[in-house]
Order: C-alpha cells, then sequence, then structure tokens
C-alpha cells in the first residue's frame, strides 16, 4: 500500500475537492471595525492547498461549486490566475452563496468572521463527483469542511469510493471547523469515518483529541490510524512541531520560527509542502520539514493564497533560515 499512495503522490496529479471562496483583511494589521482598506484573495482551504501545489510545480484540479455573482465570479477567475483546474467547478444559481472570510493581519486579539451561512459550496452533489474520470489523477485530496454538510457530504464519500475504485491514494486534512457543522457528535463521526477510508491523515492536536474523543488521547488516534490502515498520519502541535506516524516509525520534527503576521494559511500551506516533497520522493522527514516551512511562509505574509511560496522562495528560505527547532 505504501508504494502505491507514495507512486500516486509522485505523480503529482491531484484532484482536489472542497471550497474556493474570497478572503478580504483590513490592511495596516488594523482591527475589522477600523478598517478603512482591505485586501482581497483568494481563500478557501481546498482552493488554497490547490494553488499551494500549483507554485511547487505539480498539477492540481478543484471540484466545488460557486454561486452565480460577483463574488463566484472572482473565484473563478483567481483559479484560472493560479494555474488550478476548474473544469469541475460548478456555477450554481439560487440563494446559496460562495464562502466569503474576513480575518486580521495580526497575531495579538486576532479576529476571523466566516460567512458560510448557506455555502455554496455545500452543493457539491454525488453526480458531480461521479462525473470525474478518476484515472486521469494520481491522487484525491479534501479538507474536513466539505463533510460538515448535504449534499457534500454524500459526495466527498462517493468520491472517496471511486478513488478507491480507480486505486488513486485519499489524502485527508482534518480541518475541524466547529461553526460548520450541527453538532460535535455528528463532526466526531464523520470526520472518523472520513478517516478510516484515508491514507494520508494530516491534522492538529485538537483534531485528533476531537476524534478520539479526548484531547489526550489524540495522539493515540493519531497513532492508531497509521497502525490500523494508513501510510502517512501527521499530528501537528503548532509551536512544538509535528509527529509523524509511516510504517512503523515515528518521526519528530519541529518548526521554522519567524514572525508570525497573522495565525491564518499555515495548514493549507504545510500541506502543499508535504505533498510536493514527497512528489519529489524526499524523506519523509525532509517533506515534513518542508511542510513546516511552507506554513512558516505564509504565516509570515499577508493573505493566504497570495503567500504561498513557490519553490523557489521555499528554496531561498530553507537556505536563509537557521533551522528547525529540536522536536
Amino acid at each position: 500500500m505504501a508504494n502505491r499512495v507514495l507512486a500516486g503522490i509522485q505523480e503529482g496529479r491531484f484532484l482536489v475537492i472542497g471550497r474556493v471562496g474570497m478572503d478580504l483583511s483590513p490592511t495596516d494589521r488594523a482591527r475589522t471595525e477600523d478598517a478603512t482598506e482591505m485586501m482581497v484573495a483568494m481563500g478557501g482551504s481546498s482552493a488554497n492547498i490547490a494553488a499551494g501545489l500549483v507554485k511547487l510545480g505539480l498539477s492540481a484540479e478543484l471540484v466545488t461549486c460557486v454561486s452565480d455573482d460577483a463574488v463566484g465570479r472572482y473565484c473563478l477567475g483567481q483559479l484560472d490566475a493560479y494555474g488550478v483546474g476548474r473544469g469541475h467547478v460548478r456555477t450554481i444559481q439560487g440563494e446559496e452563496r460562495t464562502s466569503l472570510a474576513v480575518y486580521e493581519t495580526r497575531v495579538e486579539d486576532h479576529q476571523s468572521v466566516i460567512y458560510r451561512n448557506n455555502a455554496a459550496d455545500f452543493q457539491m452533489s454525488v453526480a458531480d463527483v461521479e462525473a470525474l474520470n478518476y484515472s486521469a489523477f494520481s491522487a484525491l485530496i479534501t479538507a474536513g469542511t466539505v463533510f460538515a454538510a448535504e449534499p457534500s457530504r454524500s459526495a466527498a464519500f462517493r468520491a472517496f469510493e471511486l478513488a478507491r475504485e480507480a486505486g488513486i491514494p485519499i489524502i485527508f486534512d482534518v480541518d475541524y471547523r466547529p461553526y460548520s457543522w450541527p453538532s460535535p457528535e455528528v463532526a466526531a463521526d464523520v470526520l472518523s469515518r472520513a478517516g478510516a477510508m484515508s491514507d494520508v491523515i494530516v491534522g492538529n492536536d485538537e483534531e485528533f483529541g476531537f476524534m478520539a474523543g479526548d484531547f489526550n488521547q489524540g495522539l493515540e488516534k493519531a497513532h492508531n490510524l497509521a497502525r490500523d490502515h494508513a501510510t502517512i498520519v501527521v499530528y501537528k502541535m503548532g509551536p512544538e512541531g509535528a509527529v509523524t506516524f509511516s510504517g512503523g516509525d515515528e518521526v519528530r520534527t519541529g518548526i521554522y520560527p519567524v514572525e508570525a503576521v497573522k495565525p491564518t494559511g499555515a495548514g493549507d500551506s504545510f500541506m502543499a509542502g508535504l505533498l510536493a516533497g514527497l512528489a519529489e520522493d524526499r524523506p519523509l522527514r525532509e517533506a515534513v520539514l518542508r511542510g513546516s516551512a511552507c506554513a512558516s511562509i505564509v504565516v509570515a505574509q499577508p493573505g493566504c493564497a497570495p503567500a504561498m511560496p513557490d519553490t523557489d522562495i521555499l528554496d531561498t528560505f530553507l537556505a536563509e533560515h537557521p533551522g528547525p527547532t529540536d522536536a
């Protein structure tokens, strides 16, 4: 299984399922309530991951729905600008709206406001994912928010089934956002089911603890997922680094300290950097550290998708940085 998973990642043709949205950020590190100007950028976890992959030299196509309005058209234009395939992004008409995020470029007293009421991306259907040619891709990626509501939840699980039938690996970022879910109990059940179908699982300590039903059991949950079926499980611990389980091994890695200007976008960039490192056939430890470096690069700059590094920026950062903290 490990060879199949790594081979799929190394081919570098990613099918990414999940939302694209518009991000607004007050300039000059202002509070949202004091803002007079805003920076606008593409956002949404899945779209950010896809943009990060393309910047690092890989191929990514997005599957989602956007609203038939100016915000939806903005997102389509941004996907084009980043080189993310959007042939499977469906524009829908009705009252649903593309997600909008307002977040601040500051760490202290950071505020984020996410508008996902009646979100357009939750209208992705089983028909949308059944129309895909899975053999055209070498791996599938999604983030947990795609499972938070119907019909998107059923569509995502159907995509997992079709990916498994096609023999391509499934990469899952737990990405638990409580505001999207009807209850913690539903989220724990659904995210655990998704994890049980995945080959690569990435989450933070709180997310694995949530899936385990106890924060103190999150590390054990990650270890058990790797022992039972997953090829790679990454347990992220913020400033404490990460623990990665794979093939019976446990790899501990630190972080690349930077002066952060915001907390957002780190997880999406980490995922892109990790997968790009694996696609280049780098050792697992090095791939995880490249993901950590990508996360540090993004939190040190405004915006999420615009801050994602390309290969030259990443290599320069690694050459000039003193190095990661001890794990």
